[in-house]
């Protein structure tokens, strides 16, 4: 029950042909935020105007602009949180390899408010 859909690991899910929601990072959520903002406008401009035609238009409308609003919002997250984790990476990484030489940083602070005292 729980395992049935585990049973294929390499299987992806292809939305419209060309986005495959499991290995695109933020396509599964932008796809959920689109659809239910659609629900929520077209369901409302329905409740306000009894037109349906028009609210089937502003449901699309509204599942286009949430969907890709939310791509670029979280696309832009995830770009900013690489370069904050390549930086932590480096830093890191200067961070063992400079460790007790004379080019560690802490030990130059040291050494100078020794002096200073």
């Amino acid at each position: 029950m729980a395992g049935e859909g585990d049973s294929e690991p390499g299987k992806s899910f292809k939305l419209f042909g060309f986005l495959d929601v499991k290995n695109i990072p933020c396509a599964r959520e932008s796809v959920l935020y689109g659809s239910l903002g659609a629900l929520v406008m077209g369901l409302g401009h329905f409740l306000a105007t009894s037109r349906v035609k028009r609210s089937c238009d502003v449901a699309v409308g509204s599942y286009i602009c949430t969907m890709l609003g939310y791509w670029f919002y979280c696309r832009y997250n995830l770009a900013q949180q690489r370069i904050r984790q390549r930086m932590l990476k480096e830093g890191m990484k200067n961070r063992i390899l400079f460790e007790g030489s004379y080019l560690d940083p802490e030990k130059k602070q040291t050494s100078s408010e020794r002096s200073d005292s």
